[in-house]
Protein backbone atom coordinates (compact mmCIF):
# COMPACT_ATOMS: atom_id res chain seq x y z
CA UNK A 1 0.00 0.00 0.00
CA UNK A 2 0.97 3.84 -0.13
CA UNK A 3 0.63 5.01 -3.89
CA UNK A 4 -0.68 8.57 -4.77
CA UNK A 5 -0.06 11.67 -2.70
CA UNK A 6 -1.86 13.67 -0.41
CA UNK A 7 -3.59 16.31 -1.80
CA UNK A 8 -4.70 19.52 0.56
CA UNK A 9 -7.69 20.38 -2.40
CA UNK A 10 -8.69 16.56 -2.54
CA UNK A 11 -9.22 16.90 1.38
CA UNK A 12 -11.22 20.45 0.97
CA UNK A 13 -13.32 19.50 -1.37
CA UNK A 14 -14.67 16.88 0.52
CA UNK A 15 -14.94 18.67 3.36
CA UNK A 16 -16.84 21.08 1.55
CA UNK A 17 -19.02 18.67 0.23
CA UNK A 18 -20.15 17.67 3.27
CA UNK A 19 -20.53 20.64 4.77
CA UNK A 20 -22.97 21.03 1.74
CA UNK A 21 -24.74 17.74 2.21
CA UNK A 22 -24.70 17.81 5.61
CA UNK A 23 -22.92 14.61 5.95
CA UNK A 24 -20.96 13.86 8.91
CA UNK A 25 -17.04 13.08 8.37
CA UNK A 26 -17.60 10.15 10.90
CA UNK A 27 -20.56 8.67 8.21
CA UNK A 28 -20.16 5.18 8.88
CA UNK A 29 -20.74 5.77 12.50
CA UNK A 30 -23.84 7.27 11.98
CA UNK A 31 -25.38 4.59 9.69
CA UNK A 32 -24.05 1.33 11.98
CA UNK A 33 -25.41 3.51 14.83
CA UNK A 34 -28.92 3.41 13.48
CA UNK A 35 -29.48 -0.01 13.54
CA UNK A 36 -29.20 -2.33 16.68
CA UNK A 37 -26.12 -2.88 18.86
CA UNK A 38 -26.08 -6.48 17.81
CA UNK A 39 -24.70 -5.93 14.21
CA UNK A 40 -22.35 -3.06 14.87
CA UNK A 41 -19.35 -4.14 12.70
CA UNK A 42 -16.18 -2.93 11.81
CA UNK A 43 -15.90 -1.22 8.18
CA UNK A 44 -14.60 -4.05 6.34
CA UNK A 45 -11.71 -1.82 4.83
CA UNK A 46 -10.51 -2.08 8.83
CA UNK A 47 -12.03 -5.31 10.06
CA UNK A 48 -8.77 -7.25 11.28
CA UNK A 49 -10.48 -10.50 11.10
CA UNK A 50 -8.64 -12.85 9.31
CA UNK A 51 -5.81 -9.99 8.56
CA UNK A 52 -2.67 -11.45 6.85
CA UNK A 53 -0.55 -7.90 6.76
CA UNK A 54 -0.76 -4.34 6.84
CA UNK A 55 2.32 -3.26 4.59
CA UNK A 56 4.07 -0.23 4.05
CA UNK A 57 6.08 -0.48 0.60
CA UNK A 58 8.68 1.80 -0.96
CA UNK A 59 7.25 2.48 -4.53
CA UNK A 60 8.39 4.61 -8.00
CA UNK A 61 6.50 7.45 -6.22
CA UNK A 62 7.52 6.98 -3.03
CA UNK A 63 11.22 4.94 -2.67
CA UNK A 64 12.29 5.84 0.89
CA UNK A 65 8.33 4.86 2.63
CA UNK A 66 8.22 5.80 6.25
CA UNK A 67 5.85 3.93 8.33
CA UNK A 68 3.60 5.75 10.97
CA UNK A 69 0.95 4.31 12.69
CA UNK A 70 -1.32 6.42 14.78
CA UNK A 71 -3.84 3.95 17.15
CA UNK A 72 -6.43 5.57 19.24
CA UNK A 73 -8.72 4.16 21.90
CA UNK A 74 -11.99 5.39 20.82
CA UNK A 75 -14.00 4.68 24.40
CA UNK A 76 -15.52 6.93 26.56
CA UNK A 77 -13.90 10.39 26.53
CA UNK A 78 -11.31 9.33 23.76
CA UNK A 79 -13.94 9.61 21.15
CA UNK A 80 -12.63 13.48 20.58
CA UNK A 81 -9.49 11.97 19.14
CA UNK A 82 -10.57 10.67 15.57
CA UNK A 83 -12.19 13.90 14.99
CA UNK A 84 -9.42 16.61 15.90
CA UNK A 85 -7.22 14.54 13.85
CA UNK A 86 -9.61 13.96 11.07
CA UNK A 87 -9.78 17.83 10.86
CA UNK A 88 -6.37 18.46 10.85
CA UNK A 89 -4.48 16.06 8.65
CA UNK A 90 -3.81 18.90 6.21
CA UNK A 91 -1.59 20.46 9.13
CA UNK A 92 -0.06 17.21 10.17
CA UNK A 93 0.83 16.91 6.32
CA UNK A 94 2.12 20.36 5.85
CA UNK A 95 4.24 19.74 8.85
CA UNK A 96 5.76 16.55 7.75
CA UNK A 97 6.06 17.04 3.89
CA UNK A 98 6.43 21.11 3.72
CA UNK A 99 8.61 21.33 6.20
CA UNK A 100 10.78 18.46 5.18
CA UNK A 101 10.55 16.55 8.55
CA UNK A 102 10.14 13.02 6.01
CA UNK A 103 9.79 13.07 2.36
CA UNK A 104 7.90 9.84 2.30
CA UNK A 105 5.31 9.14 5.13
CA UNK A 106 2.51 6.29 4.95
CA UNK A 107 0.19 6.52 7.80
CA UNK A 108 -2.03 3.76 9.09
CA UNK A 109 -5.14 4.52 11.25
CA UNK A 110 -6.52 2.61 13.49
CA UNK A 111 -8.74 2.13 16.70
CA UNK A 112 -8.73 0.41 20.04
CA UNK A 113 -12.04 -0.45 22.37
CA UNK A 114 -12.23 -3.58 24.66
CA UNK A 115 -12.13 -7.02 23.75
CA UNK A 116 -13.81 -8.15 26.29
CA UNK A 117 -17.24 -6.35 26.06
CA UNK A 118 -16.94 -4.37 22.52
CA UNK A 119 -18.78 -5.19 19.34
CA UNK A 120 -15.75 -3.52 17.44
CA UNK A 121 -12.53 -3.94 19.81
CA UNK A 122 -9.87 -3.60 17.27
CA UNK A 123 -9.92 -1.33 13.84
CA UNK A 124 -7.12 -1.26 11.41
CA UNK A 125 -6.62 0.65 7.78
CA UNK A 126 -3.75 0.55 5.66
CA UNK A 127 -0.50 2.61 5.70
CA UNK A 128 -1.67 5.21 2.62
CA UNK A 129 0.40 8.19 1.47
CA UNK A 130 -2.72 9.94 -0.05
CA UNK A 131 -6.16 11.12 0.49
CA UNK A 132 -7.33 7.68 0.88
CA UNK A 133 -5.77 7.82 4.60
CA UNK A 134 -8.94 10.40 5.09
CA UNK A 135 -11.64 7.99 3.81
CA UNK A 136 -9.93 4.91 6.21
CA UNK A 137 -10.41 7.93 9.48
CA UNK A 138 -13.98 8.41 8.47
CA UNK A 139 -14.28 4.69 8.69
CA UNK A 140 -13.61 4.23 12.00
CA UNK A 141 -16.57 3.08 13.96
CA UNK A 142 -16.64 5.23 17.36
CA UNK A 143 -18.30 2.64 19.63
CA UNK A 144 -17.81 4.64 22.52
CA UNK A 145 -17.83 1.38 24.85
CA UNK A 146 -15.08 0.31 27.68
CA UNK A 147 -15.09 -1.97 30.20
CA UNK A 148 -15.40 1.03 32.97
CA UNK A 149 -12.14 -0.78 34.68
CA UNK A 150 -9.49 1.59 33.40
CA UNK A 151 -8.32 -0.47 31.00
CA UNK A 152 -8.26 -1.15 27.46
CA UNK A 153 -7.40 -3.95 24.56
CA UNK A 154 -4.05 -1.77 23.56
CA UNK A 155 -2.23 -5.68 23.39
CA UNK A 156 -4.78 -6.45 21.10
CA UNK A 157 -3.70 -3.90 18.91
CA UNK A 158 0.19 -3.89 20.07
CA UNK A 159 -0.03 -7.70 18.78
CA UNK A 160 -1.83 -6.92 15.57
CA UNK A 161 1.38 -4.20 15.05
CA UNK A 162 3.87 -6.68 15.84
CA UNK A 163 2.91 -9.71 14.15
CA UNK A 164 0.91 -8.23 11.02
CA UNK A 165 2.56 -5.35 9.52
CA UNK A 166 5.55 -5.60 7.11
CA UNK A 167 7.45 -1.57 6.64
CA UNK A 168 10.27 -1.35 3.87
CA UNK A 169 11.84 1.29 5.69
CA UNK A 170 12.84 -1.31 8.21
CA UNK A 171 13.13 -4.37 6.14
CA UNK A 172 15.70 -2.58 3.27
CA UNK A 173 17.02 0.16 5.28
CA UNK A 174 17.08 -1.16 9.31
CA UNK A 175 14.78 2.01 10.50
CA UNK A 176 12.03 1.74 12.55
CA UNK A 177 8.45 3.14 11.79
CA UNK A 178 6.60 5.08 14.27
CA UNK A 179 3.44 3.86 16.72
CA UNK A 180 1.60 6.43 18.58
CA UNK A 181 -0.72 4.85 20.47
CA UNK A 182 -3.31 7.85 21.90
CA UNK A 183 -5.17 7.07 25.07
CA UNK A 184 -6.11 7.26 28.96
CA UNK A 185 -6.31 4.05 30.39
CA UNK A 186 -3.51 0.90 30.68
CA UNK A 187 -3.24 -1.96 28.83
CA UNK A 188 -4.73 -5.90 29.86
CA UNK A 189 -1.28 -7.63 31.28
CA UNK A 190 -1.21 -9.94 28.32
CA UNK A 191 -2.42 -10.92 25.16
CA UNK A 192 -5.47 -13.62 25.10
CA UNK A 193 -5.00 -16.64 23.07
CA UNK A 194 -8.91 -16.49 22.82
CA UNK A 195 -9.21 -12.67 22.10
CA UNK A 196 -6.86 -13.09 19.30
CA UNK A 197 -8.65 -16.42 17.95
CA UNK A 198 -12.12 -14.16 18.02
CA UNK A 199 -10.54 -10.50 16.88
CA UNK A 200 -7.91 -11.50 14.29
CA UNK A 201 -8.41 -15.31 13.44
CA UNK A 202 -4.82 -16.73 14.49
CA UNK A 203 -4.33 -19.44 16.57
CA UNK A 204 -1.98 -19.12 19.47
CA UNK A 205 -0.93 -21.92 21.32
CA UNK A 206 -0.64 -19.90 25.08
CA UNK A 207 -1.49 -16.14 25.82
CA UNK A 208 2.03 -14.05 25.65
CA UNK A 209 2.89 -11.63 28.80
CA UNK A 210 2.94 -7.97 27.49
CA UNK A 211 6.17 -7.67 28.57
CA UNK A 212 7.88 -10.16 26.36
CA UNK A 213 5.59 -8.58 23.27
CA UNK A 214 6.90 -5.09 23.44
CA UNK A 215 10.48 -5.67 22.49
CA UNK A 216 9.17 -7.78 19.75
CA UNK A 217 7.37 -4.35 18.50
CA UNK A 218 9.64 -2.19 19.44
CA UNK A 219 12.24 -3.92 17.10
CA UNK A 220 10.59 -2.81 13.89
CA UNK A 221 8.58 0.29 15.66
CA UNK A 222 9.49 3.43 17.90
CA UNK A 223 6.57 3.46 20.01
CA UNK A 224 5.50 6.20 22.20
CA UNK A 225 1.92 6.34 24.41
CA UNK A 226 0.09 10.16 24.17
CA UNK A 227 -1.99 10.63 26.88
CA UNK A 228 -4.23 14.08 26.20
CA UNK A 229 -5.64 16.39 28.58
CA UNK A 230 -9.51 16.14 28.55
CA UNK A 231 -9.20 11.89 28.81
CA UNK A 232 -11.33 10.48 31.85
CA UNK A 233 -7.94 9.14 33.38
CA UNK A 234 -5.47 12.29 32.03
CA UNK A 235 -3.01 12.42 34.93
CA UNK A 236 -3.77 9.39 36.59
CA UNK A 237 -0.39 8.20 37.98
CA UNK A 238 -0.78 4.40 37.89
CA UNK A 239 -1.64 4.90 33.81
CA UNK A 240 1.11 6.94 33.65
CA UNK A 241 3.67 3.99 35.79
CA UNK A 242 2.10 1.08 33.83
CA UNK A 243 2.82 3.10 30.31
CA UNK A 244 6.43 4.44 31.52
CA UNK A 245 6.86 1.06 32.81
CA UNK A 246 6.27 -0.61 29.26
CA UNK A 247 7.66 2.16 27.15
CA UNK A 248 10.54 3.80 29.60
CA UNK A 249 10.30 7.76 28.28
CA UNK A 250 8.83 7.41 25.68
CA UNK A 251 4.83 8.41 27.20
CA UNK A 252 3.84 12.00 26.48
CA UNK A 253 1.61 13.92 28.48
CA UNK A 254 0.05 16.64 26.39
CA UNK A 255 -2.11 19.83 28.19
CA UNK A 256 -4.11 20.38 24.83
CA UNK A 257 -6.12 17.63 23.20
CA UNK A 258 -6.60 19.86 20.50
CA UNK A 259 -2.27 19.57 19.76
CA UNK A 260 -2.46 15.84 18.56
CA UNK A 261 -1.15 15.60 14.98
CA UNK A 262 1.03 18.69 15.75
CA UNK A 263 3.14 16.47 18.61
CA UNK A 264 3.12 13.46 16.17
CA UNK A 265 3.95 15.96 13.18
CA UNK A 266 7.30 17.55 15.69
CA UNK A 267 8.29 13.51 17.48
CA UNK A 268 8.78 12.07 13.50
CA UNK A 269 10.78 15.00 13.05
CA UNK A 270 12.89 15.09 16.01
CA UNK A 271 13.06 11.52 15.20
CA UNK A 272 14.35 11.61 11.82
CA UNK A 273 16.73 14.31 12.88
CA UNK A 274 15.34 16.72 10.32
CA UNK A 275 15.01 19.70 13.31
CA UNK A 276 15.43 19.91 17.04
CA UNK A 277 13.03 20.92 19.49
CA UNK A 278 12.89 25.13 18.89
CA UNK A 279 13.18 24.52 15.24
CA UNK A 280 10.05 22.18 15.21
CA UNK A 281 8.11 25.07 17.60
CA UNK A 282 9.27 27.76 15.09
CA UNK A 283 7.79 25.77 12.32
CA UNK A 284 4.55 25.69 14.34
CA UNK A 285 4.60 29.10 14.61
CA UNK A 286 5.25 29.38 11.02
CA UNK A 287 2.35 27.61 9.82
CA UNK A 288 0.20 29.42 12.33
CA UNK A 289 -0.57 26.98 15.14
CA UNK A 290 -1.51 27.68 18.78
CA UNK A 291 -0.13 25.00 19.95
CA UNK A 292 3.21 25.72 20.06
CA UNK A 293 3.47 25.90 23.97
CA UNK A 294 1.50 22.86 24.44
CA UNK A 295 4.24 20.58 22.39
CA UNK A 296 6.65 22.02 23.85
CA UNK A 297 6.22 21.08 26.89
CA UNK A 298 4.94 17.79 26.04
CA UNK A 299 7.99 16.79 23.80
CA UNK A 300 11.26 18.41 26.35
CA UNK A 301 12.11 15.21 27.45
CA UNK A 302 12.03 13.44 23.82
CA UNK A 303 14.17 16.32 22.59
CA UNK A 304 16.39 16.10 25.54
CA UNK A 305 16.89 12.32 24.60
CA UNK A 306 17.29 12.98 21.12
CA UNK A 307 20.25 15.32 21.71
CA UNK A 308 21.98 13.09 23.88
CA UNK A 309 21.39 10.22 21.17
CA UNK A 310 19.76 8.17 23.97
CA UNK A 311 17.09 6.86 21.59
CA UNK A 312 17.26 6.54 17.75
CA UNK A 313 14.78 5.10 15.30
CA UNK A 314 17.69 2.34 13.99
CA UNK A 315 16.02 -1.00 14.54
CA UNK A 316 17.74 -2.63 17.88
CA UNK A 317 18.89 -6.03 18.09
CA UNK A 318 15.73 -7.86 18.99
CA UNK A 319 16.03 -10.41 21.68
CA UNK A 320 12.50 -11.57 23.61
CA UNK A 321 12.89 -11.03 27.41
CA UNK A 322 10.78 -13.37 29.92
CA UNK A 323 9.28 -10.57 32.32
CA UNK A 324 6.15 -9.75 34.21
CA UNK A 325 4.21 -6.50 34.22
CA UNK A 326 4.41 -4.86 37.83
CA UNK A 327 0.35 -4.73 38.00
CA UNK A 328 -2.14 -7.03 37.42
CA UNK A 329 -4.68 -5.81 35.62
CA UNK A 330 -7.48 -8.84 34.58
Amino acid sequence: MGSGHWSTNVYDAAENLRAATGSDAFDYTSRARRGDRSHWTAHPSLDPRGLTLRESRDSEEHPASLAIAVLFDVTGSMQTVPRILQTKLPELFGLLLRKGYTQHPQILFGAVGDATCDRVPLQLGQFESDNRMDDHLGNIFLEGGGGGQMTESYELAMYAMARHSSLDCHEKRGRRGYLFLIGDEMPYGKVKAKEVRAVIGDHLQADIPLTALIPELQHRYDVYFILPAGASHAGNPKVLATWRALLGQNVIELDDLGAVCETIALTVGLGEEAIDLQEGLSDLADVGSTATASVGRALAGVARRRSTGAVGTTSPRYEAPDGRLGYDPR
